[in-house]
């Protein structure tokens, strides 16, 4: 009797989707506390692999000859060679979109703790000290403009709660059309400078990228309000750092980060600097910060833990992958052949035989078996068009029923 395939996680996930993972036809391997390093040795017969933070690298998949699916129990695949997993047909898929409510509660946690300085009061108070007049200083965020760069689900729902601070939310991608943001009920900006010179509050919930790398630099610093408020729980590259270091000290910006350069991994202390300015400087500037905590609700866990699961449950009994990152929609087949067959053995696979020796190249097969199991369709969608020849022979077989050829859209 075959051994059931291998599910091995190698992040903590919530232990609800633990339960519900040993339910399913695999062999469940929990080891969480799995490295790089060890991870790299350690796929061998594993067929699933579930990660969180965990790096996925090209040597680790050289080793893994049976593994079939990535599954990131978050919203992006940036710690897994994608690359690699393509070049071997292993499929990559996150949960996007199960972390935003956490993320944006997060943001809002950060924007008022910043007006109220929330964090100084409570270390004041715990200190035996009562500094009402210091701690009574706060704007307000009610009427403030928030101007949010990425509108993906983290950033509609940033959006949304903003409305319930009575704030008016504006939004820049570079997918972000007027029509769209008008459907949103936000304001739309045509660049990021314009975002950051009309908000008082900037938030950036961007994907990182080649092209969002350092995207929030020193002029956009440059064009903010004095004493703006500048948010970022996504990715610590997409801003200049040390332009924002300056900014906090020359221009009174006042920074949230949930996120920093070279976060430790597996260490109990950090030795960034950026923490050394969360006492007001002269312009009254500073920073707070979290240890990268923004995804980390019980709700957010179990949610993407939930979708997890989903992702797997429909590989195995359904042969889907929901949420796949790296198969293509630009598919190069131009034409559909529409084989009505018998249903026996052998068939389809004579009909591929035939194609093969054609040298026609065959992107996408599916079969649909008709009530009585006696006769199905299948539909093969190829690169090149079948000679009258091919055609020929495959009319020939006597379990065909019919053969026809359509051609496709080119949509690229």
């Amino acid at each position: 009797m075959r051994a059931a395939m291998r599910l091995l996680i190698a992040d903590k996930l919530h232990p609800r989707a633990v339960e519900e993972l040993r339910t399913l036809p695999v062999d469940v391997i929990y080891e969480p506390e799995l490295t790089k390093e060890t991870l790299e040795t350690s796929l061998h017969n594993v067929g699933i692999l579930v990660v969180r933070s965990k790096e996925v690298t090209r040597k680790a998949l050289e080793s893994a000859r049976q593994l079939n699916l990535i599954v990131r129990a978050g919203a992006e695949t940036a710690t897994i060679d994608v690359k690699a997993a393509s070049e071997r047909g292993i499929y990559v898929a996150n949960c996007p979109g199960k972390n935003a409510s956490a993320v944006a509660e997060l943001v809002f946690g950060l924007i008022v703790s910043i007006d109220r300085r929330i964090p100084d009061a409570v270390a004041s108070l715990r200190a035996g000290r009562w500094e009402r007049t210091e701690y009574a200083k706060a704007e307000g965020v009610i009427g403030k403009t928030i101007g949010i760069a990425g509108l993906g689900a983290i950033g509609r729902d940033v959006a949304c709660r903003a409305k319930t601070f009575g704030m008016h939310p504006i939004g820049w991608s570079r997918s972000l059309s007027p029509a769209r943001a008008a459907e949103l009920g936000i304001g739309h900006a045509s660049s990021l400078e314009e975002l950051a010179a009309r908000s008082d509050v900037l938030t950036v919930h961007l994907g990182l990228n080649d092209r969002t790398r350092g995207i929030i630099s020193k002029r956009i610093f440059e064009v903010m309000p004095k004493r703006g408020i500048f948010i970022n729980c996504a990715r610590p590259d997409l801003v200049d750092n040390d332009a924002m270091r300056d900014a906090i000290v020359t221009k009174g910006i006042r920074v949230g980060i949930d996120v920093v350069p070279n976060e430790p991994r597996g260490k109990k202390e950090i030795t960034t600097d950026l923490y050394n300015l969360s006492t007001p400087s002269s312009t009254g500037g500073f920073l707070y910060g979290t240890p990268h905590i923004a995804a980390s609700t019980d709700q957010a866990q179990l949610a993407i833990a939930t979708e997890t699961v989903r992702v797997i449950r429909s590989f195995l009994l359904e042969g889907t992958v929901p949420n796949v990152v790296n198969v293509t929609n630009l598919s190069t087949a131009r034409f559909q052949m529409v084989i009505r067959m018998l249903d026996k053995v052998g068939t389809l696979a004579n009909v591929l035989a035939v194609i093969k020796r054609h040298g026609i190249n065959v992107e996408e097969v599916t079969n649909t078996v008709f009530d009585g199991g006696s006769a199905s369709c299948a539909k093969l969608r190829i690169v090149s068009r079948p000679t009258e020849a091919c055609l020929h022979e495959i009319r020939a077989f006597e379990e065909v029923l019919h053969v026809d050829i359509v051609t496709l859209p080119n949509l690229a």
